[in-house]
């Protein structure tokens, strides 16, 4: 549950990252440089173990490049692209919606999820129905919202995918290997964005932000999660998750000055009390 709850602040602060480099980084740029970064910083500590379980990844190899699809290339190109029409704070709500899928999967895969918890569930969720349409049921949905939901599904589904990984292949061996994977699939569509859009000015609050997603958002969030969903399983992990929207609008009113109203804060202490309940082992 801490490893969920590291994984789930860490990646608060990216929506507000990714906020702040929308107006000045192509998403796609964006995304290919955030995990060539990862890619290097885990590198002195997954380099080792990958290379001895190379034959182990050569044989996983589909599996693994299916995980990164969902998990790495997709999913961050989504959320990149909906900063550029939607707030931080609603990036961090919508993608709240994400552990019910997550606990779709896993009852799909067998798994009971016991009353406490699917009530957990079902209160975070209309907490975080309540804090997307603003304190009612009704919604009016920017691009950069609907964007936001796919990045959900992506996301959940490669939550859902980590209970197959071989048990035998190392998490640093298996964090890296998606890394790479996700930078190569990336280079492409980075070239094409390039060459139509051009390049990006490298300021330091740019520079500094890359970094954060790429250092903290990447290899220290994924490593978290991965950890996570290996121990306590998608479902049990994707509770903690809900706790995202409070932990992005607490951030973006103190970066970037996005207001919290009264009913906001009803919906997230509502998003709280589900939490705590969800988080129980039955």
């Amino acid at each position: 549950m801490l490893l969920a709850l590291v994984a789930t602040v860490v990646w608060s602060g990216s929506f507000v990252a990714t906020r702040g480099m929308a107006e000045t980084v192509p998403p796609v740029q964006a995304v290919f440089w955030r995990w060539a970064i990862a890619a290097v910083a885990v590198a002195p500590l997954a380099a080792r173990q990958a290379w001895r379980q190379r034959a182990l990844i050569r044989r996983h190899l589909g599996y693994i490049a299916l995980a990164t699809l969902f998990g790495v290339t997709l999913y961050n190109t989504l959320v990149h692209q909906a900063g550029l029409t939607t707030s931080a704070s609603n990036m961090g709500m919508i993608m709240a919606a994400s552990p019910v899928i997550m606990a779709l999967y896993a009852r799909l895969g067998g798994e009971r999820l016991g009353v406490r918890r699917v009530l957990g569930m079902l209160l975070a969720a209309f907490g975080v129905l309540l804090l997307v349409g603003d304190g009612s049921l009704g919604f009016d949905f920017t691009a950069g919202d609907l964007w936001m939901f796919a990045a959900a599904l992506s996301f959940a589904t490669y939550s859902a995918l980590l209970k197959r990984k071989p048990a035998e292949l190392g998490g640093l061996a298996f964090l890296l290997t998606t890394f790479v994977l996700g930078a190569l699939m990336l280079a492409p569509a980075y070239a094409v964005s390039v060459t139509v859009q051009g390049g990006f000015h490298l300021t330091p609050g740019t520079g500094g932000m890359l970094l954060y997603v790429g250092v903290m958002s990447s290899a220290v969030a994924f490593f978290a999660w991965n950890k996570a969903i290996s121990l306590i399983g998608a479902a049990r992990a994707g509770i903690v998750y809900y706790l995202q929207p409070v932990c992005v609008a607490g951030l973006g009113l103190l970066l970037l000055g996005e207001r919290t109203g009264p009913a906001q804060l009803l919906c997230m202490a509502l998003i709280l009390v589900g939490v705590g309940l969800g988080s129980a082992r039955r």
